[in-house]
């Protein structure tokens, strides 16, 4: 009899199947573009994505780089990030979600919610000029600032042993997934802001590892797909 995990790995998958799919059709759609990365973007991906499976997340890593060296537009920096780090992503959350034991309802209602917040969120980003993007990530910058700062100074953003929310703060962790997924349509990585938010909930951190991967995981072909047919 198949687990939930098992199911989840299923649905995982399928996820990144759709999008190695959409993918696949609209490049070739585009035969006439140069598609190589180069040397320097392919470094920069491993780079910010060894990163990433320690939890600092490749978002802030790329975008810097990005910037350092003018790479890409501002306006299509969002589109860029989901959609080159999807399916790393997708490899990271099938190795945390088999090695980490996370309670499974608090698991599937988080990303969940994440996935449901990067739908929308892609939908309207995708479609953004360039200045709402830059004032619209330049915004989303300052909160997740203000996350990193309350942990700084909150002794209780250190976690606890829990490794599932229930009650009222399993709505909270849900809620709060579902802006950190909208965030992600920004460009604004969810690994350390979600990291944060489930150490102050009381849980393990170690717990976010599974959480924060899988989450993108699942959300990041979503967006990516909106952001792909749309150029």
């Amino acid at each position: 009899m198949l687990t939930i995990k098992t199911w989840l790995f299923i649905a995982l998958g399928a996820f990144a199947a759709f999008y190695v799919l959409t993918w696949i059709t609209v490049a070739r759609q585009q035969q006439g573009e140069d598609a190589n990365p180069g040397l320097l973007r392919s470094a920069i991906g491993f780079i910010a994505n060894f990163f990433d499976t320690l939890g600092i997340g490749s978002f802030a890593t790329t975008t810097s780089m990005f910037k350092a060296w003018k790479l890409v537009k501002d306006e299509v920096i969002p589109g860029t990030l989901n959609v080159g780090h999807t399916l790393p992503t997708i490899t990271q959350a099938f190795i945390y979600i088999a090695i980490v034991e996370v309670e499974m309802t608090t698991l599937i209602l988080l990303i969940a919610a994440s996935v449901l917040g990067m739908y929308l969120g892609a939908g309207v980003v995708s479609r953004w000029p360039r200045r709402n993007v830059q004032i619209g990530m330049g915004i989303a910058l300052i909160v997740a600032a203000g996350l990193t700062l309350m942990t700084i100074f909150n002794q209780s953003a250190s976690g606890g042993l829990e490794m599932g929310l229930h009650g009222t703060k399993l709505w909270i962790g849900v809620i709060g997934n579902f802006v950190l997924g909208a965030l992600m349509s920004l460009g604004i990585g969810l690994y350390g802001p979600c990291l944060i938010m489930i150490s102050l909930l009381g849980m393990n951190p170690k717990a976010a590892f599974p959480i924060m991967m899988g989450s993108c995981a699942f959300l990041m072909p979503v967006g990516s797909t909106q952001f792909i047919r749309k150029g």
